[in-house]
C-alpha cells in the first residue's frame, strides 16, 4: 500500500498532518474520519511512486540491508519520551516514521501504527515485523503492557541496545586496521601478478633458464589471472557466497563458533564478548520482568554463538524443573568463568539475580575493552610478519632464477 503524507483538520478547526499507509486516497480519508478528521490535501511519497515505474536503488539495497541496530535504539529512545510526554501510540508511530531515513524501517512503522488503530497491542503490532523487532523486543514491552510500564520497558530496552552497540562497535573499531591491511596487500599482491610478473615471465623465456618450481608457481598464477581474468572474478566471487552460505547454515554457524572459541589469541576476547552480550540480555529481559525460564529461550535467540545459546536452552530446561540458574550453567564453565557462576549464587540467594547479571556484563565489557587495546599491540607484528613473508616469498621466487644466471657467466 502507498503511503500519503497528508494534511486534516477537525471540526473544532484544529489541523494536524502526518504520514498514513492507504489503499488509495479514499481510504486515507476514511481513516482520518475514523479520528474526526476531515482530509484537506495529501501528497503520496515520491520514493514509492518512483519504485512503482523505475528502479529505486537506495530502497533496495535498504530493504537488503536491513534496520541498523543506531536507528532502531534511536527509534526506541524517541518513542520512550513520546509515551512518558502523553503522544498516543499511533501518533508517536507516525512521527518517528517520518524521521527515519530507511524505507523499510518507515513502511514498517507505519503498518504498525495502522494496526494499534485497529485495536492491536503494542507487542502484537511489532510481532508481524520479526526481523525488526526480534523476540527479545516484543517479549520486554509485553510485560511493559501487562504492568503498565510501557516508558519503563523501553527505557532497559534502550539501554540494553546502547550497550549492544558499543560493545560490538569496540570490536568492529579493533577489526579496521588488520582488515585494510589485508586488503591493501591483496590488491598490491594483484597488481603485481597481472602488470609486473608477465615481462619478468618475458625476460626469462628469452634468457631459457630452468625455473625453480616456486617461480613457476608464481609465474603460472599471474598468466592464469592475466589470461582468465573473468573466469578469476567469478571463481574469487563464487568462493565468497560459498562460504558465506555455509557460515550461515546451522552446521557452518557451529562449526564457526567452535573455531572462534579455539583460537589462541581471538578465543578470550570471543568468550568474554559472548559472556558480556548472554548476561546484559539475560539481565534486562529479568529486569523487565519476564519469568527466567522464559528469558533463557528469550535470550539464547539474541545470540550468535552456537555453543552459548545451547548453554542457555539447556539452563531453560533445568530450571523449569526446579534447579538454579548458577547449577544449571555448571556443566559450561569452558563458556563462563567460575565468577560467573559463584555471582549468580549470590544473586539466587538475596534476590538480586538481574543486577548481579548487570555488573558481570558491565565487568565483561570493560575486559573486552582492555584485551582489544592488548590485541592492537600484538597484532601489528604479527601482520608485519605476514605481509614480510608474502613479499620474501616473491622476492626468492622471481630473484632466484637471476642468482642462477649470474653465477653460470
Amino acid at each position: 500500500m502507498p503511503t500519503y503524507f497528508y494534511k486534516a483538520k477537525n471540526l473544532k478547526g484544529e489541523e494536524k498532518s502526518g504520514v498514513l499507509v492507504a489503499e488509495d486516497p479514499r481510504h486515507l480519508s476514511q481513516l482520518l474520519r475514523k479520528e474526526g478528521y476531515f482530509l484537506i490535501s495529501l501528497r503520496e511519497n515520491e520514493e514509492e511512486k518512483k519504485s512503482k515505474f523505475g528502479f529505486s536503488k537506495l530502497s533496495f539495497f535498504q530493504n537488503l540491508i536491513g534496520v541498523s541496530l543506531t536507528e532502531k535504539l534511536f527509534f526506541t529512545r524517541n518513542l520512550e519520551v513520546m509515551i512518558r510526554t502523553g503522544v498516543s501510540l499511533p501518533r508517536a508511530f507516525e512521527i518517528l516514521a517520518s524521521q527515519t531515513k530507511s524505507e523499510k524501517f518507515k513502511k514498517a512503522l507505519l503498518q504498525i501504527s495502522q494496526s494499534i488503530i485497529k485495536g492491536k497491542s503494542l507487542s502484537e503490532a511489532l510481532g508481524a515485523f520479526e526481523e525488526i523487532f526480534p523476540s527479545l523486543y516484543q517479549e520486554v514491552l509485553k510485560v511493559g503492557e501487562e504492568t503498565g510500564k510501557v516508558e519503563d520497558a523501553l527505557k532497559i530496552l534502550a539501554t540494553q541496545m546502547e550497550r549492544e552497540h558499543s560493545l560490538k562497535s569496540r570490536v568492529k573499531t579493533a577489526m579496521v586496521y588488520p582488515t585494510i591491511v589485508l586488503c591493501m596487500t591483496l590488491a598490491i599482491g594483484i597488481f603485481m601478478m597481472v602488470f609486473a610478473i608477465p615481462k619478468l615471465k618475458a625476460a626469462f623465456e628469452e634468457l631459457n633458464v630452468e625455473l625453480p618450481f616456486t617461480t613457476r608457481l608464481v609465474l603460472n598464477s599471474a598468466d592464469f589471472l592475466t589470461k582468465n581474468w573473468p573466469l578469476a572474478l567469478l571463481m574469487g566471487g563464487g568462493l565468497i557466497f560459498i562460504g558465506f552460505s555455509v557460515l550461515k547454515s546451522k552446521k557452518g554457524g557451529k562449526f564457526k563458533s567452535k573455531i572462534t572459541l579455539k583460537i589462541p589469541i581471538l578465543s578470550k576476547i570471543v568468550r568474554e564478548t559472548n559472556s558480556a552480550l548472554a548476561l546484559r540480555t539475560l539481565s534486562s529481559l529479568l529486569a523487565a520482568g519476564v519469568p527466567i525460564v522464559r528469558g533463557l529461550k528469550v535470550a539464547s535467540g539474541a545470540l550468535t554463538n552456537f555453543y552459548f545459546r545451547k548453554s542457555f536452552l539447556e539452563a531453560a530446561k533445568v530450571v523449569e524443573k526446579g534447579g538454579r540458574l548458577s547449577q544449571a550453567l555448571k556443566p559450561y564453565q569452558d563458556l563462563y568463568s567460575p565468577m560467573v557462576l559463584q555471582m549468580m549464587e549470590v544473586g539466587e540467594e538475596t534476590g538480586e539475580t538481574s543486577r548481579v547479571l548487570e555488573e558481570l556484563a558491565d565487568f565483561y565489557e570493560e575486559e573486552v575493552s582492555n584485551a582489544l587495546q592488548k590485541l592492537s599491540s600484538i597484532i601489528e607484528p604479527i601482520l608485519i610478519m605476514i605481509i614480510g613473508g608474502i613479499v620474501g616469498f616473491f622476492a626468492v621466487s622471481m630473484f632466484q632464477p637471476m642468482f642462477s644466471i649470474m653465477q653460470g657467466l
